[in-house]
């Protein structure tokens, strides 16, 4: 089997008139497809929902489930709030700073950006309380090699003693800046 591509990342939303409207206001996102049914078709259980679809760009679906007949969402309180993320790739720095303008002057806390070395981003929380990420690659096709060389011995010494290992303390140490 050969995976072409993610067909669409689900998540919950509070409200999908709401979720839509802010998606197509601060991220430029194209609302696609929504699917509404009163009963689950993989489990027939019967629970009404809203499923709405929204153009990530790059053939990339986000969809999001209202769920009235659930109790209210809530997050994952065992996993820190900076974990779970959606990161989504923007083309320019500028971009990414225009962005970080334009979300701030809607009254939307961000912050960033914050340098990973191979990539820029700025982070935010949408009217769900899903963290986002937008990220601007600007790693050298070398930083990517070098990185590309060392994963699985970074995985197997993680998986050992889990502790970060040292393979690319070039990333945080300013060695090898972008």
């Amino acid at each position: 089997m050969n995976i072409s591509k993610i067909h669409h990342v689900a998540y919950r939303c509070k409200d999908a008139k709401e979720t839509v409207e802010w998606y197509e206001k601060h991220l430029n996102m194209r609302f696609v497809l929504a699917i509404a049914e009163n009963e689950v078709p993989s489990t027939k259980a019967p629970d009404p929902y809203m499923h709405v679809f929204l153009d990530a760009g790059g053939g990339n679906v986000l969809a999001f489930f209202e769920l009235p007949g659930q109790p209210p969402m809530d997050r994952d309180h065992n996993t820190p709030n900076w974990v779970q993320h959606l990161a989504l790739k923007v083309e320019s720095m500028q971009e990414l700073l225009d962005t970080k303008e334009r979300l701030q002057a809607a009254g939307i806390e961000v912050v960033g950006p914050t340098d990973h070395t191979i990539f820029k981003s700025i982070y935010f929380f949408d009217p769900n309380g899903h963290r986002l990420e937008l990220a601007w690659d600007c790693g050298t096709p070398e930083m990517y090699r070098k990185l590309d060389e060392v994963k699985r011995d970074m995985l197997e010494e993680w998986s050992r003693t889990r502790r970060a290992p040292k393979h690319a303390a070039w990333m945080h140490d300013g060695s090898m800046a972008s």
